[in-house]
């Protein structure tokens, strides 16, 4: 038991002891760790505070540059500041003497007209001092010329009492039979005068005018063409018209009925022949009926849907035909539906005339005429082109108002210009011509109206204008014969040479060209020939 005891003292001992040095051991670290952290402490204080002396070192060195370099500025600025006050200086030094030197110029012209001034007055005074004498001196004429008119009337009525005496007449019977003598003197001296200022007007006028109107023609080309109112459809035989009436005709009636066209089969071989006013409709049965004849079947059901989409191509044709005509004479800018107006004259005619080669023709022309007179081509071409768009109307109720009035509204209602719209109501007179290109269209029609061949022209009314011509002559004094020659462009009238003189045989050719101006419509121009000859005639037996 006691060496048990024993054992657990010895262990207990060296228990003891080792934990005495486990003990000694952490405190040797604890107090190595301490001084290694005073140790570090010291050496970062240390470092620091010999960063802090270089850095106020460092600082210290950057004050005394900057000090030195903002030294070096002010002084830079100063010197710079010097300078810009020595160049304002010398600018405002240089203004001051132009300023000087333009006060100095400006009191020497002041002093200049001044001088001037006082110069003018004194040439005034005296002006006027030789004024006072002259009023004076007119005055004192004025006073004698008094005297003596007074004295002149005296003596002019004492003359004219005389003169009353001597004649039997009184002064205002003797003034009046004066006046009239003197009225058919001056009358027939202002006639004859009248008459050759405007036959050499004339002349030049005429040469230059025809100067220019032939040299616009020769630079056209055109064609003679007469369309009517019938259209021929050729047929490869007769057996083909029985299939075209019908039974009990239902096939051409259906046909007159869709189209309006008057459709004649009668005894001419192989032909047919289509009748009617309007070009579109006759132009639509035409092509329908060859649809119909190449197709076959003929029957009213087939007859509505042929007439149909021909309309419908012959419209898109019109509209194309418009655009070709507008590209060709180099027309841009105009309405889609004023083109449609122009695609339609192609089936339209005037007398005889297509109207869209009419048409095209005067544009041409107007162009040209323009051209020659300086004035602008392609507003006259425009106007030439569109002066008879009012000839192809699009309901019947405008068919009563003048073609001229309906195309200048229609030019009015899609934009056209002023110039261009006058043009077309006036080109038959119907409105006043504003602009110069008025009277170029209506030359420019008549030129292409009144062509040989371009026209048909009725028989009666030819000879009416011709009659009329010749009764507007006899209407006059001392007309023995009158003759209407030239298809009515000249009018030759023989007078009796006892009952007018030469003098008056050329105030009766005035008076006459004056009468047809006035009381008829003619194309053209009429020249009026008065004749007066005396003859004596003997026989030798």
């Amino acid at each position: 038991m006691y060496k048990t005891s024993a054992n657990v003292g010895f262990f207990y001992n060296q228990t003891q002891i080792e934990m005495d040095n486990t003990t000694l051991i952490i405190v040797a670290g604890v107090v190595g760790l301490l001084i290694g952290f005073l140790v570090a402490k010291m050496m970062e204080k240390g470092k620091a505070t010999k960063t802090m002396s270089n850095a106020k070192k460092e600082a210290a060195d950057i004050v005394r540059e900057a000090k030195k370099e903002g030294e070096s500025i002010k002084k830079d600025k100063i010197f710079q500041a010097k300078e810009k006050f020595l160049e304002l200086k010398a600018e405002h030094e240089k203004v001051i003497i132009n300023k000087d030197k333009k006060i100095a110029e400006a009191e020497k012209r002041t002093r200049d007209k001044e001088s001037q001034v006082s110069n003018e007055l004194a040439k005034n005074k005296k002006l006027n001092e030789q004024l006072n004498v002259q009023i004076k001196d007119v005055n004192h004429k004025s006073e004698v010329l008094e005297k003596k008119q007074t004295e002149v009337e005296k003596l002019h009525k004492s003359q004219v009492q005389q003169l009353e005496v001597i004649s039997g007449l009184s002064a205002d019977e003797a003034k009046s039979q004066l006046l009239e003598s003197l009225k058919e003197t001056a009358k027939t001296d202002a006639m004859a005068y009248l008459q050759n200022t405007l036959e050499e007007t004339k002349l030049t006028a005429q040469q230059e005018a025809r100067k220019i109107i032939i040299n616009t023609i020769q630079r056209i080309g055109t064609e003679e063409a007469i369309e009517n109112c019938v259209s021929v459809f050729n047929l490869e035989s007769d057996d083909v018209k029985g299939r075209i009436i019908g039974r009990e005709g239902r096939n051409i009636r259906a046909l007159e009925s869709a189209t309006g066209v008057e459709i004649i089969v009668d005894d001419t071989p192989e032909a047919i022949i289509l009748s009617c006013f309007d070009s579109v409709r006759r132009e639509v049965a035409r092509l329908s009926l060859h649809r119909l004849v190449t197709d076959g079947r003929i029957h009213p059901a087939r007859i509505e849907e042929i007439v149909k989409k021909t309309e419908k191509q012959i419209n898109e044709e019109i509209a194309e035909i418009g655009k070709r005509t507008v590209i060709d004479l180099g027309i841009h800018g105009l309405h889609p539906e004023l083109i449609k107006a122009v695609g339609r004259m192609k089936y339209r005619s005037s007398y005889g005339q297509n109207l869209l080669q009419h048409s095209r023709e005067v544009a041409k022309l107007c162009g040209i005429m323009a051209a020659e007179l300086g004035l602008n081509p392609k507003l006259a071409k425009r106007a030439g082109l569109l002066h008879d768009i009012g000839k192809v109307p699009n309901s019947e109720t405008e068919v009563e108002t003048p073609h001229a009035i309906l195309g200048m509204q229609w030019a009015q209602k899609y934009g056209e210009k002023k110039e261009v719209c006058n043009a077309i109501g006036a080109h038959h007179d119907e409105v006043e011509m504003t602009t110069l290109i008025s009277p170029i269209v209506q030359v420019c029609d008549a030129i292409s109206g009144a062509r040989p061949g371009a026209r048909r022209q009725v028989l009666d009314s030819y000879i009416q204008r011709l009659k009329d011509l010749e009764d507007i002559a006899f209407g006059f004094n001392g007309v023995q014969k009158a003759y209407a020659i030239q298809a009515g462009r000249e009018l030759r009238v023989i007078v009796e040479s006892e009952k007018v003189s030469d003098d008056k045989a050329a105030e009766l050719s005035f008076e006459i060209s004056q009468k047809i101006q006035t009381d008829m419509t003619y194309p053209g121009q009429v020249k009026v020939t008065v004749i007066r000859e005396t003859r004596s005639v003997n026989v030798a037996k």
